[in-house]
């Protein structure tokens, strides 16, 4: 049957969610909105008590429990923030709860289910492989099976976020940018939005590995997509919903997806504003809009992204903080290969210009050419190609890398090795005060005389920056490069002894 929205938007308002979820704020964002030539509202659904707007859909469907369902106790499927709004609505109703969650939730979002009381088993590599054991589950013991987003109670509470947003706007609403996994939230919100704002666009967003609504669009149906990227692990469902599709087919506008790094961007952007670090899924909807920006899709006017949560592990942070800037176009990542020769290193920097470099990493290989990794701070993609160009005027074969998962995910990690060269080589650790231009200063203060065999770099955001040189020593004259060393005047320590340094360079 078509879905009746008129329906399910009397379902929305007459949702019981304000026993457990919080009405949350409609921020306005100055910096971005200047940025983007639009007005950009963030629905803080990341400040809930669960830090998520699964809050919503589980205490509607909670409340409209039988006591003979409640005595049955409940089970559910979650990569884990529907599984917390399970967990703390089933405490609040004094009712059993059982969560299925795939081995690939982040701790964080399982220790949080368990402190609300709740009972988890760990099951699969996706949400799916947690569902299938949850509904295994519900036919063997009789418990209720609760889910996530594909059951018209849960869309109803997940649509209260829409009745917020325009009871709170200031004007007419352009569009709507809504993060979207199996489909619950997009299709409350859009749901409310057609029925009470028919000119709002609706946008839903979705990771590029994990886009299964537009695979469901394709298709003409639901399918399950051959692999799911789990970065945004909020998300990261294999199969849109059925009854979510059909709602879906009538209110989403467009489909738009994200690339990993540009999620990392629109998590830092958010933290730029709040000051808050959110998940990868409750940044989606912004780096969504400011794709649609780029490929001019987005309406002129007032838009709204949900800031859908901030369940995120403390040990992701670091891998998103080192995307975001690819993500954003502020970083470009290359390979240069330069002639092994005195003061081709030093034309090789200069082409860098005062660049702020974000990662070096050379090696000594041969007595021909030198290969380098460099990444460095950019404002568009047209200095990215006046650096190329520079290079070029140098002599330098560059490869622009910043697009390349390879080099990303591993090779700027994997610089160094042992050297062949068989000439006496000494190490030492340089430390610098970090500032833009502090790296090329240090190495043009270097005595030209002195061969080079290793150079790293990377920057870490600190105060300092931290170097670590190879030379080949002339003639075993080390009082004479340490002489050169100490006229710099960064503080210089040797590490030609130690343990790690001998064994891997």
């Amino acid at each position: 049957m078509t879905p009746d929205l008129h329906d399910i938007a009397a379902r929305i308002d007459a949702a019981r969610v304000y026993e457990l979820a919080a009405r949350t704020p409609l921020q306005f964002a100055p910096k971005l909105s200047a940025e983007l030539g639009r007005n950009v509202w963030l629905k803080r659904e990341d400040l809930q008590d669960v830090f998520s707007f699964k809050i919503r859909g589980a205490a509607n469907r909670m409340a409209a429990l039988k006591d003979a369902e409640k005595s049955r106790g409940v089970c559910a499927a979650s990569a884990g923030n529907h599984a917390q709004g399970i967990a703390k609505a089933a405490a609040h109703h004094g009712v059993e709860a059982l969560i299925f969650m795939p081995i690939t939730t982040p701790q964080i979002k399982v220790a949080a289910v368990e402190a609300r009381g709740a009972k988890t088993r760990l099951i699969g590599d996706t949400y799916d492989d947690a569902c299938a054991a949850a509904l295994a589950y519900s036919e063997q013991s009789g418990a209720v099976f609760i889910h996530p987003f594909d059951e018209l109670t849960v869309i109803a509470g997940q649509g209260t976020v829409a009745k917020e947003i325009f009871e709170d706007a200031p004007r007419d609403i352009a569009a709507i940018y809504v993060c979207t996994g199996g489909g619950g939230l997009v299709s409350g919100i859009g749901s409310y939005a057609r029925v009470h704002s028919p000119n709002t666009t609706i946008f839903a967003v979705e990771p590029v590995g994990a886009a299964t609504l537009k695979a469901a669009r394709d298709a003409g149906q639901p399918v399950p997509l051959n692999h799911v990227d789990g970065f945004a692990d909020g998300v990261a469902v294999r199969t849109f919903g059925t009854l979510t599709f059909a709602i879906c087919e009538l209110v989403v506008d467009h489909c738009v997806q994200a690339t990993n790094d540009e999620i990392s961007a629109a998590v830092r952007d958010i933290f730029e504003l709040t000051r808050t670090v959110v998940e990868p899924a409750g940044a989606l909807a912004l780096a969504g809009l400011r794709r649609s920006v780029a490929n001019g899709t987005a309406p002129d006017g007032d838009c709204i992204v949900t800031v859908s949560g901030a369940n995120v592990n403390f040990d992701r942070i670091g891998h998103i903080v080192e995307r975001a800037e690819l993500g954003a176009g502020e970083e470009m990542l290359f390979s240069a290969v330069i002639p092994e020769q005195r003061g081709a290193f030093r034309a090789f920097v200069d082409a860098l210009g005062n660049r702020a470099v974000t990662e070096f990493s050379y090696r000594f290989q041969d007595s021909q050419e030198a290969h380098l990794l460099v990444g460095l701070k950019i404002k568009s993609g047209s200095e990215r190609d006046a650096v190329m160009r520079a290079l070029a005027d140098v002599n330098v074969r560059a490869n622009d890398l910043s697009s390349d998962r390879l080099a990303k995910r591993h090779l700027r990690h994997l610089g160094g090795g042992r050297t062949p060269s068989a000439e006496t080589e000494v190490i030492y650790r340089v430390e610098f005060p970090e500032r833009p231009g502090a790296l090329g200063q240090f190495l043009s203060a270097l005595d030209a005389r002195w061969n080079i065999s290793l150079f790293h770099y990377r920057n870490h955001g600190a105060a300092e920056g931290h170097v670590l040189c190879g030379f080949q020593l002339l003639n075993d004259d080390k009082v004479a490069l340490e002489d050169s060393l100490a006229s710099i005047g960064f503080p210089v320590w040797e590490e030609t002894e130690n343990p790690g340094a001998k064994l891997f360079l």
